[in-house]
């Protein structure tokens, strides 16, 4: 049995289509009801639903011997496991944004808003730009409106609420996409089912 870590939401229910359109169908997980874990015997696996936030950390402690999550978590949290497959849905990327008109005169250190601070910090220490992160956990449009920061670094993915906030995307940091990951135990002791599962799913992308 091979435990898959799904991650809750529409990047979730994707990638458990992807998965059932593999081979590893297992109707029960479309009931309607509370329960935690579902499993298909006959198809050896069994799914549950996390936080997508989550999902690296089940899989770095072996409580998932295979998960599928956003590049942009592995950037942030930097979990210990394996990287397999790009899966190539749920498509968006990591961006610096702010007022359209914004520019960086770098005379003063940058204040920047984001729930993504190793992303953040990481990226501008690769321009050697100086910053003050100011950690938010949602709204972060808000942040350079109110004056809070000079700008914001986040997912895009259509752009719609920088527009309709006066915002734009001013830098594009990395592409992000969600990932099948593997535990590095579980990759030693199940690796043939496991390698089957991700060139099933390759065969899949999108």
């Amino acid at each position: 049995m091979i435990n898959v870590a799904l991650p809750k939401g529409r990047l979730g229910e994707k990638a458990y289509a992807m998965m059932a359109e593999a081979g590893y169908e297992c109707p029960s997980i479309l009931e309607k009801n509370r329960k935690l874990t579902f499993e298909n015997p006959e198809k050896g696996v069994r799914y549950f639903w996390v936080k997508p936030w989550d999902v690296g950390v089940y899989v770095e402690h072996g409580a998932a011997d295979v998960g599928i999550c956003g590049k942009d978590i592995l950037l942030e949290n930097t979990p210990d496991v394996y990287e397999l497959t790009d899966l190539g849905i749920g498509k968006c990327r990591m961006c610096v944004a702010g007022p359209k008109d914004f520019f960086d005169d770098g005379r003063r250190t940058l204040r920047v808003a984001t729930k993504f601070p190793n992303i953040a910090s990481g990226y501008y220490e690769s321009v050697g730009r100086d910053i003050e992160i100011i950690k938010l956990n949602g709204s972060i449009e808000l942040a350079p409106i109110l004056g809070l920061s000079d700008v914001i670094v986040d997912i895009v993915e259509t752009g719609n609420t920088l527009r309709e906030n006066h915002l734009a995307p001013l830098v594009d940091i990395v592409n992000i996409s969600a990932r099948f990951v593997c535990n590095k135990i579980s990759y030693q002791f199940k690796y043939e089912e496991i390698l089957r599962m991700n060139a099933l799913l390759a065969g899949k992308e999108g």
